[in-house]
């Protein structure tokens, strides 16, 4: 349960995020790149303050002090996944579609496609199980996205 909540907590926050974003985007004294750069210039030190505590005062189990000793394969999926691909280069076309169109439509399209990827990934990379509820799940996702747009 506790995992929901946070993933609630994160949609709320990103729901909200965005819709200020595309506010300030709406002026025409902001652009998307600057946009993401504010974002991730405001974010760091928050998420930084965040680590510290969590892996040198709480040393918590799931967050590892040596993570930087990690298989290089590992690190790389970390820096090219996670970091270009999800960081730089999915913030960067979310900001600028934003800036072109409707929170409306943009927003739906990027994240249905966003659970819809990972689950093919998921299963295909990663070998997780997906059900037959999850490929229901999914399609009706895609379609209501398709009602929206």
């Amino acid at each position: 349960m506790p995992a929901i909540i946070l993933a609630i907590l994160a949609g709320l926050c990103w729901g909200v995020g965005e819709v200020c974003t595309k506010a300030v985007l709406h002026t025409k004294q902001i652009g998307p790149i600057t946009a993401v750069t504010v974002r991730c210039v405001v974010a760091l030190p928050v998420v930084l303050v965040v680590y510290l505590i969590a892996v040198h005062l709480l040393k918590l189990k799931h967050e590892p002090a040596d993570w930087y000793r990690a298989e290089p394969r590992t690190l790389w999926t970390l820096v090219l996944g996670s970091g270009l691909c999800a960081g730089a280069a999915a913030l960067l076309f979310f900001y600028a579609a934003l800036n072109l169109g409707d929170i409306s439509r943009i927003k739906p399209i990027a994240f249905t496609l966003a659970p819809a990827t990972a689950v093919l990934l998921g299963k295909f990379v990663l070998g997780e199980e997906v059900s037959t509820r999850k490929w229901i799940a999914i399609a009706l996702i895609l379609g209501g996205v398709m009602l929206l747009t």
